[in-house]
């Protein structure tokens, strides 16, 4: 998530927080290609013939992130993750439009491996991840940023040590601790 121009993302948020609409339109230049991933990664772990497209899952979160009073933007990071969250959201909406069942059935399958990328041996399904990440944030809001940043957001370890102002070992330990806790929540077996 290298940034060619440090800090000039972060400083066009906090002008576009300000009230400069400007600052929006030199924005989404700089983030399309990244928010473009990371939607592309959401993707990855839909159904076959998804209506979705990556270009259309950025599109609808830009809509959203310009509709609504935004956070107090902290950091480009921040940014990224915020519109990971939003994404999950739009796709966590529309399965529900789809009239998923919550476990099984026409629900849309993920997966939640070590290395962040999907498994097709190890699917759960999305409505039952959001329910049960929604609980995991309720009891330690840590862990549930962790799998946040990491699992929908795609950032390394170090990346989300950076983002929450904590070593890569005690990510790695949040991320182990509430990937095995998700996997007891949602009866999967662990790898």
């Amino acid at each position: 998530m290298a940034d060619p121009a440090p800090g000039h993302v972060t400083t066009l948020l906090r002008q576009w927080k300000g009230g400069d609409d400007s600052a929006l339109d030199r924005l989404l230049p700089l983030v399309y290609a990244e928010l473009r991933r990371i939607a592309a990664r959401h993707l990855r772990r839909e159904r076959a013939g998804h209506s979705l497209q990556p270009t259309g899952l950025v599109h609808e979160a830009y809509l959203r992130l310009v509709a609504a009073p935004g956070p107090e933007w902290q950091d480009r990071t921040h940014f990224f993750g915020v519109s990971a969250r939003l994404m999950r959201q739009i796709l966590v909406d529309h399965a529900r439009a789809r009239g998923a069942a919550k476990r099984g059935g026409a629900a849309r399958r993920v997966a939640l491996t070590d290395d962040v990328e999907p498994a097709a041996a190890r699917d759960l399904d999305l409505l039952a991840l959001d329910e049960a990440l929604g609980r995991l944030e309720e009891i330690d809001p840590i862990q549930g940023r962790v799998v946040e940043l990491r699992y929908f957001t795609g950032l390394s370890i170090e990346e989300t040590a950076e983002v929450l102002g904590k070593s890569p070992a005690t990510v790695n330990r949040e991320w182990r601790m509430a990937r095995a806790w998700l996997r007891r929540e949602l009866g999967t077996p662990r790898r």
